[in-house]
């Protein structure tokens, strides 16, 4: 379980901080920038997959090994 919340806390981590950038830099990196329906609001879902990236990794950290 340990190693699950791990390796959806990265997805999300990996889908989030791209978004940031993206609205200094235009690059079209990621899965939030190529959504159609959220053109021009690329930071608020990014920051809303971050949130729970660190969520996701603090609860990792939190569950006993094994």
């Amino acid at each position: 379980m340990r190693e699950l919340l791990g390796v959806v806390g990265f997805l999300a981590l990996s889908q989030g901080v791209p978004g940031l950038p993206h609205e200094f830099t235009r690059w079209h990196v990621g899965l939030v920038q190529r959504l159609g329906f959220l053109d021009g609001h690329e930071v608020h879902p990014s920051v809303a997959l971050l949130v729970p990236a660190f969520a996701l990794f603090a609860a990792a950290e939190s569950r006993k090994p094994g």
